[in-house]
């Protein structure tokens, strides 16, 4: 059966054109140019490229293991190897966005440039695995479209949030630091809960459940900051007017 590689290609972009739509029209009171958000996502794109070489370099040194057959292990691996790599490169390359971004003046931005990011990152993470797994394309797909990808939207809306309370609210390293610690955290608990999963078959069944659960309190989490930025922006644009 030949395999329409354009296909393949959409099933791996939509879901983050999916989020990238929701979280436009989640910002109402001052949409953010196009140019902008697509130069956020493709800032994304550059993201996956800083991070493979140093995920690899990390492996090559001894640091990190992504083939370990322990939880210690995979929880190092989940956390250091991955999450916290992942989420610097997203960070660095959204204080590049946003250090002289004229474009940046509400709390909300910081959530919306911190998502086009993070979903420039998933998509071209997933483009990698599906055409990396081409033979099982269609589940990968599904699979990633329902977590992986809001799972990086997700980590992406703490960063976001964060990084807008320090700019806008109250500059501090407390939270400074937060904007980095909390989307490493959420991605290394998510990462970690799978890779444990894949060396513990006599718990997989509690694991799953624990991932599902973790997952919907990272929506709920994710909403409610976003509630919380748009109700002060909704102070400030009124004050404004």
């Amino acid at each position: 059966m030949t395999i329409n590689s354009n296909i393949v290609l959409f099933a791996a972009i939509a879901p983050a054109l999916v989020l990238a739509w929701y979280i436009y029209r989640r910002d109402k009171y001052q949409h953010e140019p196009v140019g902008q958000l697509l130069k956020a996502f493709s800032l994304g794109i550059v993201a996956v490229l800083m991070a493979a070489p140093l995920e690899a370099l990390l492996e090559a040194v001894g640091l990190t293991s992504s083939h370990s057959t322990t939880v210690i292990g995979n929880l190092w691996e989940a956390f250091f190897g991955v999450a916290l790599v992942e989420e610097g490169c997203k960070l660095f390359v959204l204080w590049l966005m946003l250090r002289r971004n004229k474009y940046y003046d509400e709390m909300i931005d910081g959530v919306v440039y911190a998502t086009m990011v993070g979903l420039g990152f998933a998509a071209a993470e997933n483009i990698g695995y599906l055409f990396g797994n081409i033979d099982s394309w269609q589940s990968v797909a599904i699979g990633r479209a329902l977590f992986a990808v809001p799972g990086h939207f997700m980590f992406a809306v703490a960063m976001g949030y964060y990084y807008s309370l320090n700019h806008f609210v109250s500059p501090s390293a407390g939270n400074r630091a937060k904007i980095l610690l909390f989307p490493v955290l959420l991605h290394g608990i998510y990462d970690g809960i799978l890779m444990v999963m894949n060396v513990s078959a006599g718990g997989s069944a509690v694991l799953l459940l624990l991932f599902v659960v973790f997952c919907i309190l990272m929506y709920r989490g994710a909403k409610r900051r976003i509630k919380r930025l748009l109700d002060d922006d909704k102070i400030l644009y009124h004050l404004e007017l």
